[in-house]
């Protein structure tokens, strides 16, 4: 009997460990399509921060440019899609797939929609968040190349170990903050974490460096 339940608890222990194993990546349409230029979508912003969109736009491509990619200055593509009739983030994102193609010739598109950004206040502590998904789809065929969830926070919890302690803190934290726009570095770390993860990350391109 107690070998038959050591078995037992040696199959649910292999069970289980299997289930936290994370699953594979399928790279299957990025390897066919061999994207070469990527064009990046001013995000849509799902947040009350009307800065986060551009805040954004300026953390993205260098992180895709190391990774070997060519990436369209987004200044000169944020100017051109409002030369050309669409001056909100919103709009931009619904223009076809084989109009950004024909005018702009990106092998790919990079889609962002922000979900929560900016600085968070407790009463006792603050901590500065950005998230995102990403979504790059061929240009040419509309299939979905890679996407990914990137998520940053710092957290300025205070040490102090009395509530008056943590409560000026907070204070401290919250002028600061109002002062000095952290997004841009958590940003970064968002998009360097979610670009270059292990389990499920953009693979080199073309430009890569060997």
């Amino acid at each position: 009997m107690k070998r038959i339940s050591l078995c037992a608890l040696l199959g649910i222990t292999l069970l289980v460990t299997g289930c936290a194993t994370p699953t594979p990546y399928n790279y299957d349409a990025l390897i066919a399509a061999k994207p070469r230029s990527i064009v990046v979508i001013p995000p849509k912003n799902n947040t009350v921060e009307v800065n986060a969109p551009y805040i954004y736009l300026s953390t993205i491509s260098r992180p895709l440019a190391e990774k070997g990619y060519y990436v369209f200055p987004v200044a000169v593509i944020d100017n051109f899609m409002k030369e050309n009739g669409l001056p909100t983030p919103e709009e931009m994102n619904q223009v076809p797939l084989d109009k950004i193609y024909e005018n702009i010739g990106a092998d790919a598109v990079l889609y962002v929609e922000i979900n929560d950004w900016g600085q968070k206040y407790n009463v006792i502590s603050s901590d500065t968040v950005v998230s995102v998904t990403m979504r790059l789809v061929d240009a040419r065929t509309g299939n979905l190349l890679w996407d990914a969830s990137a998520h940053a926070s710092t957290d300025n919890n205070s040490s102090n170990s009395s509530l008056a302690g943590m409560l000026i803190s907070a204070v401290v934290n919250q002028i600061a903050g109002s002062i000095s726009d952290h997004t841009p570095v958590i940003a970064r770390t968002a998009n360097n974490a979610a670009i270059n993860s292990a389990n499920n990350g953009l693979l080199k391109g073309p430009y890569a460096k060997k």
